[in-house]
């Protein structure tokens, strides 16, 4: 007799089914066992007001989670980027898939890029790290708030309520809607935010053999570069909404590959910012992120990011 479908928890947005399809199918071609996709709704999809009045960190996971420890699934595909960086008491991150590009990029209309928007031009985007970073160009441009699904915030553009929208590059690979894009964001410019295009597999901890079948989906270079970036978030003790951008790659050093690691921590409105880098070793990706969330508190950009951090 055949193992049970394991039953994969998802949000309803059409890049969170695609996403989860994505994992589903790359599971059942490794193990062999079939996966069936379970709907959630989550705090983050019915509610339209900015991320940080609705609690930011965890709004789009917290659900997930919930059916995973109430047993209505064995497992929950997220975006990386979404994941709160504390543990979360009885669960298991089994599995980090090889990573998407993760840069932003940009939606405008008439094909133009960031440079060729005139100054006024509204951009919106629903990311507080996007709108310091774009604030901070000195472009003259109005970011303004924008939420929704990928198709909600296209829409804008080409209703002509907004020029321009910033997105993730990942999730319109994901959803075959690159010709949207009209410029790929050079991360010295915009940084993308921790663990972005990335995606996160959850199962509870004392599920031994989810836990095992899993395995086979890490990719250990997307986890070790995704592990930098969040410890960063975590020892600013900074949210996922948050102005902090953190990207890490594998790069060759002097004694074999490592990590290098860039950070942005900026003010809301742009005016500030610190932006600082480090390499690592591949096999310490948490030292990496602890020592240069240290070299950028030492910055003061607790004060950019309006709290103190201890």
């Amino acid at each position: 007799m055949s193992a049970p479908a394991l039953r994969l928890g998802t949000r309803r947005s059409t890049l969170a089914l695609t996403q989860s399809r994505h994992v589903a199918d790359a599971l059942t071609a490794a193990t062999g066992r079939a996966v069936e996709l379970v709907e959630v709704t989550t705090q983050g999809d019915v509610s339209r007001a900015p991320l940080a009045q609705i609690g930011g960190t965890g709004v789009f996971v917290s659900a997930l989670r919930e059916a995973l420890l109430e047993e209505r699934v064995d497992l929950a595909v997220h975006s990386l980027k979404d994941l709160p960086t504390g543990p979360a008491d009885g669960l298991a991150l089994a599995a980090v898939p090889p990573r998407e590009d993760p840069r932003d990029v940009l939606c405008a209309r008439d094909g133009l890029t960031l440079g060729e928007l005139p100054a006024g031009a509204r951009v919106g985007t629903g990311s507080p790290r996007r709108a310091a970073q774009l604030r901070g160009l000195g472009l003259g441009l109005e970011v303004v708030d924008v939420r929704g699904n990928v198709d909600t915030r296209l829409r804008l553009v080409h209703d002509g309520e907004v020029d321009a929208v910033v997105l993730a590059r990942a999730g319109l690979a994901r959803l075959g809607r690159l010709d949207e894009v009209t410029e790929v964001l050079d991360p010295l410019q915009v940084l993308p935010a921790p663990g972005q295009g990335a995606l996160a597999v959850e199962c509870r901890a004392d599920d031994r053999t989810t836990h095992d079948l899993l395995a086979v989906l890490d990719d250990p270079a997307t986890r070790a570069a995704v592990t930098a970036e969040r410890t960063l978030l975590a020892a600013l003790e900074a949210g996922c909404s948050a102005p902090v951008g953190a990207h890490a790659v594998v790069a060759e050093g002097d004694e074999g590959p490592e990590l290098y690691l860039r950070a942005v921590v900026a003010s809301v409105d742009g005016s500030a910012s610190a932006r600082l880098s480090a390499y690592g070793r591949l096999d310490d990706p948490a030292g990496l992120g602890s020592r240069l969330a240290a070299d950028l508190l030492a910055e003061g950009v607790a004060d950019l990011m309006g709290e103190r951090v201890p």
